[in-house]
Formats: C-alpha cells, sequence, structure tokens
C-alpha cells in the first residue's frame, strides 16, 4: 500500500450533545458531552483507520485546547505528526434538539495564520510526505493562510514524487481556476461548491459529467469528484466518466460523509485500485457515514456491505 499523509491546518475539538427541546433564553439542560478530534483531515485519517489502512495525520495545534486535542488524538487510528502554532486550536459545539431531531452546529474561528507561517507548514508537510504516496488536504484554511497555499503545496508535494487530493472550498478554490498546473492529482468538490465553480446550477448526471471533465480540460486536476448528496457521486478523468451510488440507508447525522468518502475513497487508490473503483469505495464510504451518530464516521463493516450495494455506470 502506498503512504498516505493527511494535512488539518484548522484543527477543532468537536463537543457534541443534545437538549430536550432548543429555545431561546431559557437555561437548557443538556446531556453528557462527547468530545472528538475533528477537522477534515483528522477525519479523513480517522476514516482510513477505521477501515483497516493507516495514515499519518499532519495537524496544526496550538494552545490549552490543541494539548487536549492532542491527548485524544493519540486514541486515534493514526499516526500524529504535530505542528506546533500560536494562539489557542478552534472549538466547535453541536446540539442535537431532541423534540424535532435537528442539529444545530457552532463553528469558532481558529488562530490567525502568518504567510511565513503557512511557508513553514508547507516545508513540514514536504518533509513528512510518503515518497510516492498519497497526500490530502481537506477542511477549512485558517485565516491568513494565503489562498494560493493549495497550489504551493502541490508543487511541493510533486517535488517529493507524491500525488496531492485535494478538497476545499471558498476562496482557495476559486484561486485554482487561474493556475491550470494540474497539480491536483484529485480534486472533491461537494454539490454546492460545484454550482457555485460552475456559475449555474447543474441539475443532472450528465451536467456534473460535463462540468468535471471540464475542469480537467483546463488542466485544474487530473481526476475530478463531484459529490450529488443522496444522488451519490460522479468522477471524471481524460479517460471519461462515472457515476456510482449505493442503496437508500437511514440518515442520523450527516457530519463527516463527505471526510469518509475521501477516507475510504484515498485508501482505495493507496491499494492500487482503479479511479472508478475507489469511486465506489467512497460513496460506501460517505453513505456508512450519515448512518452513525454525531460526529460517527463509517464503521468498516458498512461500509463493506454497502459496496455490495453500489451501482457503477459510465457517463
Amino acid at each position: 500500500m502506498a503512504g498516505i499523509l493527511t494535512v488539518t491546518l484548522n484543527p477543532a475539538l468537536d463537543i457534541s450533545t443534545s437538549t430536550p427541546v432548543l429555545r431561546p433564553e431559557d437555561k437548557l439542560r443538556c446531556r453528557p458531552t462527547t468530545l472528538d478530534t475533528g477537522g477534515g483531515g483528522v477525519n479523513v485519517a480517522r476514516a482510513i483507520g477505521e477501515l483497516g489502512g493507516r495514515a499519518a495525520a499532519f495537524v496544526a495545534l496550538a494552545g490549552h485546547t490543541g494539548a487536549a486535542f492532542r491527548d485524544l488524538l493519540a486514541q486515534e487510528p493514526l499516526d500524529p505528526v504535530v505542528f506546533d502554532i500560536p494562539g489557542d486550536t478552534r472549538q466547535s459545539f453541536a446540539v442535537i434538539d431532541e423534540t424535532t431531531g435537528e442539529q444545530y452546529r457552532f463553528v469558532m474561528p481558529g488562530p490567525r495564520w502568518s504567510p511565513d507561517l503557512a511557508q513553514e507548514a508547507i516545508e513540514g508537510i514536504g518533509a513528512a510526505t510518503p515518497p510516492g504516496g498519497y497526500v490530502v488536504l481537506s477542511g477549512s484554511q485558517p485565516p491568513g493562510v494565503p489562498v494560493h497555499f493549495p497550489t504551493n503545496l502541490a508543487a511541493e508535494v510533486e517535488a517529493a514524487d507524491a500525488k496531492l487530493i485535494l478538497d476545499t472550498s471558498g476562496p482557495p478554490l476559486h484561486a485554482l481556476m487561474g493556475v491550470g498546473s494540474a497539480r491536483q492529482h484529485v480534486l472533491r468538490l461537494d454539490d454546492a461548491e460545484s454550482a457555485e465553480l460552475a456559475g449555474r446550477p447543474l441539475t443532472s448526471r450528465e451536467t456534473v459529467a460535463d462540468f468535471a471533465s471540464s475542469l480537467i480540460s483546463r488542466d485544474i486536476a487530473e481526476i475530478v469528484v463531484l459529490a450529488l448528496g443522496p444522488d451519490g457521486s460522479v468522477l471524471a478523468t481524460k479517460d471519461g466518466a462515472w457515476h456510482a451510488n449505493t442503496v437508500d440507508v437511514q440518515v442520523k447525522s450527516k457530519v463527516g460523509a463527505g471526510d469518509s468518502f475521501v477516507g475510504a475513497f484515498t485508501l482505495a487508490l493507496a491499494q492500487g485500485a482503479a479511479p472508478e473503483e475507489a469511486l465506489v469505495r467512497g460513496c460506501a464510504g460517505a453513505s456508512a457515514a450519515v448512518m452513525s451518530d454525531a460526529t460517527g464516521l463509517c464503521a468498516r463493516a458498512d461500509v463493506e456491505a454497502l459496496v455490495k450495494t453500489a451501482t457503477l455506470d459510465r457517463l
């Protein structure tokens, strides 16, 4: 299996609870809280560990919250690579209204970075990159990190003879559009990000596939994966496009679905699967994640069962 390094610049200590009813002004009595390590890259590494693989996780941590995060990280099925930064690691807070079943999520801001700190992170990631392996950059960028961080990191990863898998949004995603270097081996977007980037609604699998293929032709990435929510995902390469999905599942929490997709997808690639085969594994990972409570990720048994139900169609 090829080596995998995930990157989390803006981790969060996830705090989850529930209360009988959520309403303003009242003092709300909550159930016991659960604490989890959160952030795109950390969740991807956790999912890979749950599925029987092993990833190193480069994580930027700061302050007292960062110390608590580090303690929890030691219990996860991954190999931490801690990058110490000033400030204090952010927290996120999720509360379920037990009357309605609705979940409310509150995300605090993280520490502000300087451009010099961002460059130090790129160098640190380069030093930890597994030659011939995969680097997964997933999750939000902290304030102060230059929008071209993914492109600069891609060059560092390429120099280490590895491949970058990018799952990002917002200004850093838009900044990619003017680069056209194809240094991103894989670019993954959710449905809202795809429509925003395209500047129009993508209303069918075919229009999604056409847009993904246009990103390939513009040398934005070598492989583009566009998520369609409950309708699975579309993958495009220079050789064509595919759609994959699983059977419908009961949704308990959508938290972690995208990260579980990326974890299962990356692990499959690292184990030598073709991109379209990895797409099936990713869709099964995402479906398995929504079956879990709170911030839970995909369970291996659920993923294996869902792979057997999956469909894969060439578009």
